[in-house]
């Protein structure tokens, strides 16, 4: 499973989405989003929602690097944030973080910032929840 490969994935179940995967390893993910005109709030601060959207989808991106596969129907059971600092930029990143797996189960944190890792605007837990059985078509080989 590759970057690149979920990112694909991304673009064709959700043509929309802006957020993307740009590194993956084994129990850890890192996720971008190039900030727009939309994303702003008054104030010129990127908008808690796009903030948590970002860490949300970390999170998700993270539930494929433990599992080794793409599993899209891998979705959110509980995610709570806490706004740090005010967050301005051009790019917002995000690291999710394993913390524990199950069979069932992952639990991860997320902290997203903009230009400094050591100074996060927000740091998110949250719990996905894996499907008894379904696989990425691709991975599959169907």
């Amino acid at each position: 499973m590759s970057v690149e490969a979920v990112n694909a994935m991304v673009a064709e179940l959700f043509p929309g989405a802006r957020d993307r995967c740009a590194e993956l390893g084994p129990d850890w993910a890192l996720a971008r989003r190039d900030v727009d005109a939309a994303d702003i709030r008054p104030g010129g601060y990127i908008s808690g929602p796009v903030q948590f959207g970002l860490a949300d989808a970390t999170l998700w991106f993270l539930s494929f690097a433990a599992l080794g596969r793409i599993e899209p129907m891998a979705v959110t059971s509980e995610l709570s944030i806490r706004y740090l600092r005010p967050a301005q930029g051009p790019v917002l990143r995000a690291r999710a973080r394993l913390e524990s797996i199950g069979r069932r189960q992952l639990i991860g944190t997320a902290t997203v910032w903009v230009d400094d890792e050591r100074q996060p605007t927000a740091v998110a837990q949250g719990t996905y929840v894996f499907p008894a059985e379904a696989v990425f078509p691709a991975e599959s080989g169907a």
